[in-house]
């Protein structure tokens, strides 16, 4: 594990984005093992933070807003932390480094193929965001041009052009973004190179990407996440197991390979048809994703008695809902594996499920070094079996 003084980050101060800029990556592992047991140490003991091998750039997802200055300039990077304000960044000491250069790329070439950024005050404009997202695995890359309409001048030659720099790229995608919002991506995806996704591998599963779909962006820690949860779940063949908020089916998968059934609950469309894809794709049988909301599937399966030896939960930021947390106590699986990248509402839900759950083990691991953020693993055992 790296232990050298991390040169500092010229953009630090202007960006936001990372807390821990400039600490040494030992102590930003003790930073987030002493919030973890600060947060959650009172419901059990807290293991020894996971750390990455290699802090360095690791996201797989790369985001940049483009603008343009007072003089005309184009400029690509990201909003300043709590402002709509660009900051310019050609480079980043977490981002993955060719989607960076892929970027930079794409900002030079505007200004010959006529392509005028988005200016979210006038409304005007043609090219929002990029978006650059990379298989660690495969070598795949997916490039998204998030636009205003989807009529994009010359786009096949546009094409051509950031290949003949990058022909490493496997796909080009269009995604439609006609609303004055803060969100980043549209509904509609057309792909105007390639297969319009691209494929990784993780744990030994095969997965679909799509441009909207919610993939872990740290693929090395990744692994390590899914398999300390395998290992707490001691999964067998006998055992029925829910996967709630399965996005593309990752974690339901890699249970697949053990467990006698998998069910996949996700609300976002194009996730389960993707994840539906990848149990194809994986030629397994003993796993099928349903589209909705996990809490109210729970209730159902409660009201219909169905037996759930295990529910895996991967909630977003924001924790669980206390609808959710309420079909669980109804459902009363024996085990509960809730993987949380936000300890602070883990805790507040945990506290719902006490009396009817005890905490077996708190794994923390760091799936965002130089950020503040850290992704926790909480294995519950039903306290009357």
């Amino acid at each position: 594990m790296p232990s050298e003084k991390i040169p500092p980050c010229p953009l630090a101060k202007k960006c936001g984005g990372c807390d821990y800029q400039g600490m040494p990556y030992e102590q930003q592992l003790r930073e987030k093992e002493k919030l973890v047991k600060k947060l959650l140490g009172n419901m059990g003991e807290v293991r020894p933070i996971l750390g990455a091998e290699t802090p360095y750039h690791y996201r797989n997802k790369v985001h940049a807003v483009f603008s343009r200055k007072r003089n005309g300039e184009v400029i690509s990077g990201i909003y300043q932390e709590g402002t709509h304000r660009v900051v310019p960044v050609n480079a980043c000491q977490i981002e993955n480094e060719k989607a960076d250069e892929i970027i930079v790329t794409i900002r030079g070439l505007l200004k010959s193929f006529r392509i005028r950024v988005y200016d979210e005050d006038t409304d005007f404009g043609l090219l929002r965001h990029v978006m650059v997202r990379t298989a660690a695995a495969t070598g795949q890359i997916m490039v998204v041009l998030v636009v205003r309409t989807p009529v994009f001048p010359s786009k096949n030659n546009f094409v051509k052009a950031l290949r003949a720099v990058h022909p490493e790229i496997t796909t080009v995608v269009l995604n439609v973004n006609e609303r004055r919002t803060s969100m980043v991506l549209g509904e509609r995806n057309i792909p105007i190179y390639g297969k319009g996704y691209i494929e990784d591998v993780l744990c030994g599963c095969s997965f679909r990407i799509s441009p909207t779909s919610f993939y872990q962006v740290n693929a090395a820690q990744t692994e390590r996440l899914y398999k300390t949860a395998m290992t707490l779940a001691r999964l067998n063949k006998r055992d029925r197991v829910v996967d709630a908020y399965c996005g593309i089916g990752t974690i339901g998968m890699v249970a697949a390979k053990t467990a006698r059934e998998v069910i996949g609950v996700e609300l976002n469309k194009e996730a389960v048809r993707d994840a539906a894809r990848n149990a194809v794709r994986n030629h397994m049988d003993n796993i099928r994703f349903v589209q909705g909301d996990a809490g109210m599937f729970l209730e159902g399966m409660a009201d219909r008695e169905e037996p759930v030896d295990v529910v895996f939960m991967d909630p977003p930021r924001s924790g669980s809902s206390e609808a959710f947390l309420k079909s669980l106590l109804v459902l009363k699986p024996k085990k509960i594996i809730y993987i949380s990248c936000n300890p602070e509402t883990q805790a507040r839900d945990l506290k719902m499920l006490k009396g009817d759950y005890r905490v077996e083990t708190i794994q923390p691991v760091d799936m965002f070094p130089f950020c503040g953020h850290v992704e926790t693993i909480v294995l519950l055992q039903r306290e009357t079996l």
